[in-house]
């Protein structure tokens, strides 16, 4: 009697519960039976309460901090693998550490290299994620990764609002690469933000590259942390002429007081995806679900088709 392969089970870190929710119903599964054991001092333990062995599962967590988002993780692979599950695939729709890519001075670490070992050594066999901070990021695992962009969300909302004279904007040098893509798919123009800063998350200077008097102004990001360069571009923008200034910026991080910059910046909305959920609502804020693209790629992964057509730019 020839093998049945059987279908996936799909997991979720507690951080991520509202999306991999979303994320099972596309998919037309139901998320797996785990339980978090909790000690006192806050040390946690995570079990299966469901047998494992032999099949694919998935097991859906950002790692945004704090670090205890990442260590569910690393707990939920190693438990996984323990329970002789065959394939153990990482659904990470952020993936936290990414900005640590590369030592910027001595003596500093490689945070997002040691992520990357520390998931394989869990017991991971394969990671999907989404708009990682830095594309090299992927050369750092010796398993496959399946990188998806944002783009496959963003590109149909902006082409709906119609906007006349729309230009695409970078709010900084290391953004220009996403930005001229956005561009070309629209048919559009492009503006550089240039900014210099004085210590992490504090901008000391910012200057604008390009021509935005009259136009429809849309800054591109893969994040927004503290909001500080996307509401001094759109500031900086609306000065030189712009007509609006909208963003759009995969993972909401928004610390610190995000929320209030934000609401008292110039832009006029804030696009973000359900990759990192919201502390709060806002009316500037609008949320585009990336659980229908997370779905159909795990559904590809299982049935080992193309995931090609997901990768616009």
């Amino acid at each position: 009697m020839p093998y049945q392969v059987p279908e996936p089970k799909i997991f979720t870190c507690t951080q991520s519960t509202k999306l991999s929710e979303k994320i099972a119903e596309h998919f037309g599964s139901n998320l797996g039976n785990v339980i978090f054991s909790r000690y006192s001092d806050g040390e946690f333990q995570p079990s299966f309460e469901e047998s494992i062995r032999g099949m694919r599962v998935f097991i859906i967590g950002s790692t945004n901090p704090s670090s205890e988002n990442l260590m569910e993780m690393l707990l939920m692979l190693d438990a996984a693998k323990r329970a002789s599950a065959r394939h153990i695939t990482a659904v990470m729709p952020y993936f936290g550490w990414a900005r640590q890519d590369r030592k910027d001075k001595p003596r500093v670490p490689i945070a997002a290299k040691l992520v990357a070992k520390m998931l394989e050594a869990a017991g991971a066999t394969r990671i999907i994620t989404m708009d990682l901070h830095a594309d090299q990021i992927q050369g750092f695992f010796e398993k496959p990764v399946d990188h998806l962009f944002a783009s496959t969300l963003f590109l149909p909302y902006l082409n709906s609002l119609n906007l006349n004279d729309l230009t695409i904007a970078s709010p900084d040098m290391g953004g220009s690469k996403r930005a001229y893509a956005y561009s070309k798919a629209l048919g559009c123009d492009v503006v550089i933000c240039y900014k210099q800063r004085a210590q992490a998350n504090v901008i000391s200077h910012m200057e604008l590259i390009g021509d935005v008097e009259g136009k429809n102004v849309v800054l591109v990001d893969d994040m927004v942390d503290t909001a500080g360069t996307l509401t001094k571009a759109a500031d900086l923008m609306m000065a030189r002429g712009a007509v609006s200034v909208r963003a759009i910026t995969t993972h909401a991080l928004l610390s610190g007081d995000a929320y209030e910059k934000i609401e008292k910046s110039k832009l006029s909305e804030l696009i973000v995806t359900d990759s990192i959920p919201l502390k709060k609502e806002s009316k500037k804020i609008r949320v585009i679900s990336c659980a229908e693209l997370f779905a159909d790629v795990m559904h590809r992964v299982h049935h080992n088709t193309s995931i090609s057509s997901k990768f616009l730019m």
